[in-house]
């Protein structure tokens, strides 16, 4: 699923270095206090949250390690006193973490919380929807879905420049056209789970009546596709995650999904329900951010520390201080 439940690829550059994850009876008992000398900017005046000591987590890739710094620095100014156990490995272990109470606070992907934590097999197509129906039948696990971004990780394909300046691919429907018309044109790259999934490209070649020879389907590991796309003629369309920060890098075209088949993974702040209870603020001090997080914002993001090699405490940190959000101490 997206959102990093068992697809995202491992060993992103610049990730954070934490303790190692140790499980007992308690709970987690690992992380790092957040020392960041950081004041209230736009958010946090009065210091709502001053005397809580609240935890933030996150999965262990780049975009969620980012977003569960923005929440643990923001938090940081409003006064509280912050545990950084961000870098969880995979979904499940932030995931619980969140529900048991062992952390306070996540971003999570409304695709994730739909699919793979409710059990449903058929996503909603309208984003909004799904995002109320996630944060209405969660609340019985004792998570609190706050309002979502803009910002919508889902699985995408897409084309380099130079390689469409000879197609003009806009949408997937034109994609699609092109493998009906010349089969052998269309070439695609993809991961071996996207391959066979229902909400990837076995669903998706129905979906839109794509005719893909088996040969034309090339299946690779997730970082290889975007080097191929860009560089080779091997793909001419590659499996992508529309917030990644290597389409911009690398010239990519992201194809519009116009018959609207991929899931929506918008991001949201989870807030353990207890927590919430005792410090209903939280959604004050994160509404806003979540408000200015785009997919082209996490784009550039992203790209900071996958493709520049910066830590992702650093970009939150400066991104947070450039909107006026928070101010250094």
């Amino acid at each position: 699923m997206r959102g990093g439940a068992g697809v995202r690829a491992a060993g992103l550059a610049g990730a954070l270095v934490l303790a190692a994850l140790v499980v007992s009876g308690c709970g987690l008992k690992s992380g790092s206090p957040m020392v960041d000398d950081v004041t209230p900017g736009k958010l946090g005046q009065g210091e709502p949250l001053k005397g809580a000591s609240l935890t933030v987590t996150s999965k262990n890739f780049s975009e969620n390690i980012i977003l569960g710094q923005m929440i643990g620095l923001v938090f940081k100014a409003a006064g509280a006193e912050v545990l950084d156990r961000t870098n969880l490995p995979g979904s499940i272990s932030a995931r619980e973490a969140i529900v048991k109470g062992d952390a306070d606070a996540m971003y999570e992907y409304t695709g994730t919380g739909w699919i793979t934590y409710l059990g449903n097999s058929a996503p909603i197509p309208d984003p909004r929807r799904q995002w109320e129906a996630v944060r209405d039948a969660d609340r019985r696990n004792g998570v609190v879905w706050l309002p979502q971004a803009a910002m919508d990780n889902t699985y995408a394909l897409a084309v380099s420049r130079k390689n469409n300046e000879k197609y003009h691919l806009r949408t997937l429907s034109d994609a699609a056209a092109l493998s009906r018309k010349d089969p052998s044109a269309v070439t695609v790259c993809v991961e071996n789970e996207f391959a066979s999934r229902d909400d990837g490209l076995l669903g998706m070649r129905k979906a839109y009546g794509m005719r893909l020879p088996a040969a034309s389907i090339k299946k690779m590991d997730a970082g290889i596709i975007y080097t191929q796309v860009s560089q080779s003629h091997a793909c001419l369309l590659g499996e992508v995650y529309t917030t990644d920060g290597r389409i911009r890098a690398m010239d990519l075209t992201v194809l519009e999904d116009d018959r609207h088949f991929f899931p929506h993974y918008n991001a949201a702040p989870v807030v353990h329900a207890a927590t919430y209870e005792k410090y209903p603020a939280l959604a004050k001090l994160l509404d806003p951010v979540t408000a200015k997080l785009s997919t082209a914002v996490a784009r550039e993001l992203n790209a900071q520390v996958d493709v520049d090699g910066r830590d992702p405490h650093d970009v939150a940190k400066e991104w947070l201080l450039k909107e006026g959000f928070i101010k250094a101490g």
